[in-house]
């Protein structure tokens, strides 16, 4: 379509209103910009004695109820038009209900599998949840209708959310010489000129020319430079798009909701209830809207460089552990990444992982743990998981590597560099943390299946198989466990300085390492097969011998357990999910009352990462039974990384065996939280807490601890005693 055809049609269409518009005229007016003249158009379809054309009129009229009633009409008779159904699918998918969308997309292909539109409409819905499916369907589409535009305009938004800039460039050009009003293809150029640090003003001018008031463009433009972690760009770009269209509802939530992953509050919830008030309410408004109705509950401990939020049942608990280790990975990353940064890192805990969900709705990745955006981190708190799903510790400084890497290369940083680099920073801090190989990956590795590190974003946001985004994470951290192992660790660094001034991967790695892209794949690949490539190559051998383990466990066949553990231990020494032969051996070991035996093979089971607080209490009950106090209030420790909720007699015991071993601070801590943990006995946690602060020396805190104890218990003998020995030797 020409630029004199659109004119000639739109001046046809206005003029002549005798002559009885069809929706496609309707919808060009709309896009457009020709708001007044594209509503009198869509409510003249209204009165046609057509179905079809009377839902078209009401959808363009934004009566979504009449529309839907209107399509199910036009659909009824079995030999409706397959593009019936396909619009009846778009307007499900804009309202919101992409499961209902997505079926009748299929229906009209079963009608008409040559339907180019109703593979544009399944590549849209899989694109919500970035699943890997969208690229494929929107591929198809192109084969079916090369002519199409908007399949083209569809493939470049995909590919720029894949990272892949000169796909996305070449396909808003192939659309732009089909249509030259392609809109959205003009809004993927102005995303990447600004991606780049270039001027974006010429597509803006070209896309305002045709429709001043084309708030979708600004909003597609933020959502790729969310995309690229440019998170204060992206709330520019909001604004732009309803200042264009004060209307467009989805850019008022999508405001809302970035200015809320900056930490904001009063205006997300203006933005939202605007959204929400006027019928705009998909999951992430709505969600959203409950996310900062629930703050009330919740408390904010600031200081000069931090505020954390946890909600209040959990402030007294957690405040003792991740307070403390945020300020100790401050420090450490200040120092390691020579840098400082500006204003105070936020750190948000959510007890309810359906409220830290909400914080990554339309977000690729995993987002199953943490989060982050500039400076804001949004986590599960230990008590939203089960115990021994995963690590706070880890997570928090996971998390808080992008905020030093994110904000030192102002957003400009590929993906999988900051998801490695902050896979590698967890190693750094405990070798119990580690990057760990899974199943999944032995497999990916056996198949072949890791990418070039020039591609490896791309692992991240489109998987082309269930388990690429773990493999990519997985490769990611191992990629910078390989500079470092290979070079050293300060060309992460220089990686890290190479990406703020804009270098590509391939320019980076020649820049900090002096080889070239591909050479380094190579090297990569030598040093993952030298690592893993035996447990790569013994993988099915490998399951089947813990098949077998799990099986002679079960039949209580103890001596073939132990017997054959070692071999299945050896073919993949790092397996410590589920079913774990560590466990399996020490369980035999257990019933055979060879405590030193079980108490060998759960302490392999800890240092290969094994995080369960069973397991863990286990392995420190043997070790203080054979006299290793140390070393069980070390493993004890490990838990309160993983699980320190509900769990007043493992702060008890820690505490008891930290003061006996003169470790003051640590014994001091644990008797807070048996208190934070709401004992029944709140009289002797108190009175417990006091003895640390008498044994510390700090008598004021010791005396407040045990006036504590007599104002719950004022006959607690104990706590008399003791507070008349710290009034004598205060006389």
């Amino acid at each position: 379509m020409t630029r004199a055809l659109t004119a000639a049609s739109l001046l046809l269409a206005c003029a002549a209103p005798a002559l009885a518009a069809v929706p496609a005229d309707c919808w060009t007016m709309r896009k457009h910009g020709h708001r007044p003249e594209a509503e009198k158009c869509f409510d003249g379809l209204t009165q046609s004695s057509d179905a079809y054309f009377r839902a078209e009129g009401f959808w363009g009229l934004e009566e979504w109820q009449a529309a839907n009633e209107q399509f199910r009409l036009a659909t009824q008779a079995a030999a409706s038009k397959a593009p019936y159904k396909v619009r009846w699918g778009l307007l499900l998918h804009e309202r919101f209900n992409n499961a209902q969308a997505a079926d009748l997309f299929h229906e009209a292909l079963a009608k008409d599998p040559a339907n180019a539109d109703a593979y544009i409409g399944l590549a849209t819905v899989s694109a919500d949840g970035f699943d890997g499916k969208a690229m494929a369907y929107a591929a198809k589409a192109v084969e079916l209708d090369p002519k199409l535009a908007k399949a083209h305009e569809l493939m470049a938004t995909l590919a720029l959310e894949n990272d892949d800039r000169f796909a996305a460039a070449a396909e808003a050009d192939k659309a732009l010489a089909l249509e030259s009003d392609a809109l959205d293809a003009m809004a993927i150029h102005a995303a990447l000129e600004l991606i780049a640090d270039k001027s974006p003003d010429a597509w803006f001018a070209k896309m305002n020319a045709i429709n001043a008031n084309y708030g979708e463009g600004y909003a597609a433009v933020a959502h790729h430079l969310e995309l690229h972690y440019r998170y204060d760009d992206a709330v520019v770009y909001l604004r732009k798009a309803v200042a264009a269209d004060p209307r467009l509802w989805s850019a008022h939530s999508a405001l809302g909701i970035e200015l809320m992953r900056l930490g904001k509050e009063d205006e997300p919830l203006k933005e939202l209830e605007l959204s929400y008030n006027n019928e705009y309410r998909d999951a992430a408004t709505v969600n959203s809207l409950r996310l900062l109705d629930s703050y009330k509950n919740f408390d904010v401990l600031r200081d000069d460089t931090t505020v954390v939020k946890f909600n209040k049942q959990e402030t007294a608990l957690l405040r003792l552990y991740m307070q403390t280790e945020l300020h100790t990975i401050l420090a450490t990353y200040e120092k390691k990444y020579k840098m400082h940064l500006d204003g105070q890192v936020q750190v948000e805990v959510y007890p309810d992982h359906e409220d830290f969900a909400v914080r990554t709705m339309g977000m690729p990745g995993l987002g199953a743990l943490g989060v982050t955006f500039g400076q804001v981190v949004a986590m599960d708190s230990p008590s939203a998981r089960k115990p021994g799903d995963f690590n706070w510790g880890a997570t928090l400084w996971h998390e808080m590597s992008h905020v030093f890497i994110i904000t030192a290369t102002h957003g400009r940083v590929p993906r999988w560099f900051t998801e490695g680099l902050a896979v590698h920073e967890e190693g750094e801090r405990s070798a119990e943390w580690a990057n760990r190989v899974t199943p999944d990956v032995l497999v990916a590795i056996r198949d072949k299946k890791l990418l070039p590190v020039a591609k490896l974003d791309r692992g991240f946001v489109y998987p082309e198989y269930p388990s690429q985004v773990l493999v990519s994470y997985f490769q990611a951290g191992s990629i910078c466990d390989f500079i470092k192992a290979t070079w050293n660790e300060d060309k992460l660094l220089g990686m890290v300085h190479s990406y703020a001034v804009l270098k590509s991967t391939p320019d980076a790695i020649q820049e900090n390492l002096g080889v070239t892209a591909e050479e380094f794949d190579k090297q990569f690949l030598l040093w993952i097969d030298k690592k893993y490539g035996a447990e790569a190559a013994h993988f099915d051998e490998w399951r089947k011998g813990l098949k077998g383990l799990v099986a002679a466990s079960e039949a209580q066949q103890y001596d073939a357990v132990l017997a054959e553990g070692p071999a299945v231990v050896a073919l993949n020494p790092e397996y410590v999910d589920d079913a774990n032969a560590y466990e399996l051996m020490a369980a035999a070991d257990k019933a055979k009352n060879d405590s030193k035996a079980e108490a060998a093979a759960l302490t392999l089971y800890m240092h290969q990462g094994g995080q369960s607080p069973a397991v863990l209490k286990r392995l420190a009950e043997l070790e203080k039974t054979a006299g290793q106090d140390v070393e069980a209030a070390a493993t004890l420790a490990r838990i309160n990384y993983i699980y320190p909720v509900k769990d007043e007699a493992l702060h008890r015991e820690l505490g008891d065996l930290l003061l006996a071993q003169k470790n003051y601070d640590g014994a001091i801590r644990e008797d807070q939280a048996v208190i934070a943990s709401h004992p029944l006995d709140q009289a002797g946690a108190a009175f417990h807490l006091a003895e640390a602060y008498m044994a510390a020396g700090q008598k004021d805190k010791a005396e407040e601890s045990v006036l504590q104890a007599l104002e719950v218990a004022p006959g607690y003998k104990p706590a008399q005693k003791l507070l008349l020995e710290l009034n004598a030797k205060t006389n």
